[in-house]
C-alpha cells in the first residue's frame, strides 16, 4: 500500500507543472520613466508594475507593443490586448474597467519655447497657440472639447516628433505630463529654450485598465487589493525613483553602448 501510495506520488512529481496563462499588456513606450524602449525590450515603472501585479495573481504577462497609443487603446478596446495603463475618462469606461487605485499621480503640464512665450492661466488660453500632441492622448472632458472645437492640435506618433516641433517654432506648445516631459528634455537637442508653465493644465492618475472584453475584468477587485498591496509596501514608489535613475543612466551613455 505505502510502495503504491510512494509510485502516484512520484508519478504527480514528476508531472510538468501547469504553466500560467498567458495575457497581453500594450505599451506605447515613449514616457519615461512610467516606460520606454532601450531598443530591445521595454522599461520602466509600467511594464514593472504590470509583470508584478498580475505575476502574483498567476498570470504571465505578454508584452505588445504597437506603433502608436490609440492603437494600444483601440486593441484594448476590441479585446486584442487584456491589459493598458491609461487615464480613466467616459470614453475609455465604455470599453475597459479601471483600477480604484491608481499606480500613479500625474500632473499634465505646458511646455513651450521661451522664444515665442505662451500665456495660461484658463484653459480657454490655449485656443490663441497651436500645440502637439501624441495620437490618442486625452486630458479631460473640457481639454477634448477645446480641441475638437478648435482644431489647434498636431498630431504625431512620438514625443521627439513633438519637441522637435516645439524648438523649431513650428507649434506653441506641448501637452505632456510634467514628470515625463521634463525628464526628456535634460539630453534633448536644441532643447535649452524649452521650458514649462508652473500652472498645471490638470492632475490626473495614471490606472490599470482592463478590457471588457478580458476575463480579467471579473477580478477587478483582486487587482485593486493586490494593487493597494504593493502600494502599501512601497514598492511602486521604489520602482519610480529605480526607472528614473535607469533611464537617466541609459541616456548618458554612448550610443554603441546602449
Amino acid at each position: 500500500m505505502w510502495r503504491l501510495a510512494g509510485l502516484l506520488l512520484s508519478l504527480l512529481l514528476a508531472l510538468p507543472a501547469q504553466a500560467a496563462e498567458r495575457i497581453r499588456y500594450c505599451d506605447y513606450p515613449v514616457y519615461p520613466p512610467v516606460s520606454w524602449s532601450d531598443g530591445r525590450q521595454v522599461r520602466g515603472l509600467a511594464p514593472t508594475v504590470v509583470r508584478e501585479l498580475f505575476g502574483r495573481l498567476g498570470y504571465e504577462v505578454e508584452i505588445v507593443v504597437l506603433g502608436n497609443w490609440k492603437r494600444c487603446l483601440l486593441d484594448a478596446a476590441e479585446g486584442r490586448v487584456d491589459v493598458v495603463l491609461a487615464y480613466d475618462s467616459d470614453q475609455r469606461n465604455q470599453s475597459m474597467r479601471f483600477s480604484s487605485v491608481p499606480v500613479l499621480r500625474e500632473e499634465v503640464a505646458v511646455f513651450f519655447n521661451r522664444q515665442r512665450p505662451v500665456k495660461f492661466d484658463h484653459l480657454d488660453d490655449l485656443a490663441n497657440y497651436r500645440g502637439g500632441l501624441l495620437f490618442g492622448e486625452s486630458y479631460g472632458t473640457e481639454f477634448d472639447r477645446l480641441v475638437a472645437k478648435h482644431q489647434n492640435i498636431e498630431w504625431v506618433s512620438s514625443s521627439q516628433q513633438n519637441f522637435g516641433k516645439l524648438i523649431r517654432g513650428r507649434i506653441d506648445f506641448v501637452i505632456q505630463e510634467r514628470r515625463t516631459g521634463q525628464l526628456y528634455i535634460e539630453r534633448l537637442p536644441g532643447a535649452e529654450d524649452i521650458r514649462v508653465l508652473p500652472t498645471a493644465l490638470s492632475v490626473d492618475y495614471l490606472r490599470v485598465a482592463v478590457s471588457r472584453h478580458s476575463e480579467l475584468s471579473q477580478r477587478m477587485t483582486q487587482i485593486d487589493e493586490q494593487l493597494q498591496r504593493m502600494a502599501d509596501a512601497g514598492e511602486i514608489e521604489r520602482w519610480l525613483r529605480e526607472s528614473e535613475v535607469t533611464y537617466r543612466d541609459m541616456v548618458n551613455l554612448p550610443a554603441d553602448a546602449r
